[in-house]
């Protein structure tokens, strides 16, 4: 039965992720800051889909070793509004690295922002025209995480997933997407999301890049 620990799963995304061992007989570790405020997340299915909270730091190594030690891969999910996102990600990313190689964790996924993906020219999303600049700090954070990925020399075998342009809030779970490059008016659905990250904890077939997917059909 396969194990999955996700970090950050208090958050839209993070919960998109943890309905899918339900649909596989999977298990999973839901780390939140503080478990007394997602209770909710505990599930405790007899034939898979079972969900177990714990706390965790997601910036912290050695708490990323402890969480993870056991199971088959992880999830990043993670953000933080108290912290400055230049900080947060890039500490998130070294963590997780460091602490899945000492746990012998050997897959992360995470997910990321369409905003670093590059467009058909290849230029980033961030960086064309009128692309929204509102959060552009926060852009700039998930990149330099994004940028200790790429740039680590290490074991585990990651990737990051990001919409393509942007999430469909409320939208529904198709079961269908694609991968395509970054498009500012694409659009997929956090269940959509969900499925292309435990698809690629379950058969890896990207490795080591960002990849982008939209809803298909």
């Amino acid at each position: 039965m396969t194990r999955i620990v996700v970090f950050g799963a208090g958050g839209r995304a993070g919960r998109a992720v943890l309905a899918e061992p339900a649909t596989r007989g999977w298990t999973a570790t839901a780390v939140v800051r503080d478990p007394a405020r997602h209770s909710d997340l505990r599930t405790d299915g007899d034939s898979g889909g079972r969900v177990e909270v714990q706390a965790g730091d997601v910036t912290d190594a050695d708490a990323v070793a402890t969480l993870a030690a056991g199971h088959d891969a992880a999830v990043h999910a993670a953000a933080s509004l108290t912290v400055p996102a230049a900080e947060f990600f890039p500490a998130a990313a070294t963590a997780l690295l460091g602490g899945l190689a000492a746990a012998g964790v050997p897959r992360l996924v995470a997910v990321g922002l369409a905003s670093q993906l590059p467009d058909v020219t290849g230029t980033p999303l961030i960086d064309t025209p009128g692309y929204p600049s509102e959060y552009r700090e926060f852009m700039l954070g998930h990149g330099a995480g994004l940028e200790v990925f790429r740039t680590a020399h290490t074991v585990v075998d990651w990737l990051v997933v990001a919409p393509a342009g942007d999430f469909d809030h409320g939208g529904p779970r198709t079961g269908r997407y694609r991968v395509v490059p970054g498009d500012a008016a694409s659009r997929i659905s956090y269940t959509d999301l969900a499925i292309a990250v435990a698809d690629e904890i379950e058969r890896p077939r990207h490795h080591r890049l960002q990849l982008g997917v939209e809803r298909a059909g």
